[in-house]
């Protein structure tokens, strides 16, 4: 279908201003999240939950921050472990506060919002480390913030890879068990040829040229990009994994490689459901939520499907 007037509205103003991500000679990852955050406004009149409390857990290499939302109500509640997006080299807690809030509020749950080590200061596997360590965290500690042991993960673009590489590592390390990941338009392998790529890449909000940046400033080398842990679709098997729910956007450069791993999770055996969003374009998950009103027809989807896999868990 075409393209939806609120996306083509937030391509014209991000074109105005050069793009999402905008990539040229002399941009540096400082100069680019100094960019990135002078784009964001936050919502004047956010959701309110029960609290929102700061803190820092323990990690690899120092302590992460992460932002915890409790719902109203007599808890303990499940738990969704939440990572932003940004190509692993931008954003912050902040620009997906909204969905948080959002989610915990649908689904009655306590919402983790982690802030990993960004790169190339810090080059995989800082991020994906990182992304492990708060999901443990959350496991072993949920009594010091109202959860009941019911944990999913989810993201979105680099988020929606981290909480797919988090599934796969609870996999292989007999990690704690993931009720749901929640995929929203993730980053499962580096640019390629797919036809999303091909015919989105340039023009609509997320560019090829960013995503080519981004895998510069993230990898150590060349032969990072063969791990799964930082490129999924790059594992040999995918089954023993957790259910999915993974929603793309029909004019987003990401698309392609999104559904081929919900397909490659579906031929392992793993229960998927695949959503794309005709006429929308990157971050309509969390980024835009405040532009873009098929935002709540997604985030009240990804309720949904949390609840139902919540309810099918025995709290512990």
């Amino acid at each position: 279908m075409p393209l939806h007037p609120e996306a083509k509205a937030v391509i014209d103003a991000s074109e105005a201003q050069g793009g999402l991500s905008p990539v040229s000679d002399d941009i540096t990852p400082a100069k680019m999240r100094a960019a990135f955050a002078d784009s964001w406004q936050p919502s004047p009149n956010p959701e309110p939950v029960d609290s929102v409390v700061d803190r820092a857990i323990p990690g690899p290499a120092g302590d992460i921050p992460v932002r915890i939302y409790t719902p109203h109500g007599d808890g303990p509640f499940p738990a969704l472990v939440w990572y932003h997006g940004g190509g692993w080299v931008i954003g912050s807690l902040d620009e997906n506060d909204a969905t948080c809030r959002v989610l915990c509020n649908a689904v009655g749950m306590v919402v983790v919002s982690v802030d990993y080590r960004l790169a190339p200061e810090h080059r995989y596997p800082a991020a994906a480390e990182d992304a492990y360590a708060a999901l443990n965290w959350v496991a072993s500690h949920g009594a010091q913030i109202g959860a009941d042991g019911r944990i999913a993960v989810g993201g979105e673009s680099a988020g929606g890879n981290l909480a797919a590489v988090v599934s796969l590592m609870a996999r292989d390390h007999d990690g704690p068990p993931i009720s749901l990941q929640l995929l929203a338009a993730p980053v499962t392998a580096p640019p390629s040829d797919r036809p999303s790529y091909v015919d989105y890449g340039k023009g609509h909000f997320l560019s090829r040229e960013s995503m080519e940046w981004f895998f510069q400033q993230y990898p150590r080398d060349p032969d990072d990009l063969n791990d799964p842990y930082l490129a999924p679709l790059a594992a040999s098997h995918l089954g023993g994994l957790p259910a999915a729910l993974v929603m793309t956007a029909e004019f987003d450069p990401l698309r392609d490689e999104g559904e081929e791993y919900a397909h490659r999770l579906l031929d392992a055996g793993v229960p998927v459901t695949l959503v794309r969003y005709e006429g929308q374009i990157h971050g309509f998950f969390a980024l835009l939520a405040d532009q873009l009103s098929i935002s709540a027809a997604a985030h009240a989807r990804a309720a949904a499907a949390l609840r139902a896999a919540f309810s099918q868990e025995i709290v512990r």
